[in-house]
């Protein structure tokens, strides 16, 4: 039998990281002499990859000042590391699933616009990371809605299209589901609108972790 995978998203659904994303984006505007987005234009564009972010963020600027600008981005998410500022909870009862779900022999995944080492530290701090098997983010692949996130998880761990799902609160994550012919499940409490997740073609909305779980076993 062909292994069931659930891939995650990070931010917005296994983690609220949205004072530190807007903390980061603006120094790293502010850096440039630049009026700093505000927190919904920031939240709209998490789940992206930086340099494409920030594309949308000032689509006047040219590329090369979007990857110098993502750079910024970067350290600025680094310095607010070594001052002890980042904040990136788990949501309510995320912990709890994730534990459940391996437990019941499904198979887990993260595909999320992080760095790698960022990714890292998030999972090792909550103490989850041993639950993944694989992990995919926006330092080896294009950025969501691409699907080769999605397709490299279902390699590694050894499933299809049918038994896997994708759980995201953005409507790039329902995106890169079906263009990797997955199920498709958003959460309602990160940072795209339930009503933007079901008009993506997400399968269903979970408003909290307990009905995230019975979505997820309703194959």
């Amino acid at each position: 039998m062909t292994n069931r995978l659930a891939v995650f998203d990070c931010d917005g659904t296994l983690v609220d990281s949205q004072h530190s994303i807007c903390a980061a984006m603006a120094r790293a505007f502010e850096g440039e002499k630049l009026t700093a987005p505000d927190r919904v234009a920031i939240l709209s564009v998490v789940g992206l990859s930086l340099p494409l972010a920030i594309a949308r963020l000032l689509p006047e600027a040219e590329p090369d000042f979007h990857d110098h600008l993502s750079e910024r981005y970067k350290s600025a998410f680094q310095q607010l590391r070594r001052e002890c500022a980042v904040s990136e909870p788990l949501y309510p009862g995320m912990a709890d699933l994730i534990r459940d779900l391996d437990t019941d022999g499904w198979l887990l995944g993260v595909a999320t616009g992080k760095s790698d080492r960022g990714l890292g530290l998030c999972l090792e701090h909550h103490g989850i990371s041993g639950h993944f098997v694989t992990l995919q983010t926006a330092d080896r692949h294009p950025s969501k809605p691409h699907p080769s996130m999605l397709l490299t998880a279902m390699a590694e761990a050894g499933a299809c299209p049918e038994t896997t799902v994708m759980i995201g609160d953005t409507s790039f994550d329902i995106e890169m589901a079906i263009a990797a012919g997955t199920r498709a499940l958003g959460v309602g409490w990160g940072y795209h609108e339930p009503a933007a997740l079901m008009a993506a073609g997400a399968d269903g909305v979970a408003m909290d972790s307990s009905e995230l779980h019975r979505h997820i076993l309703a194959q």
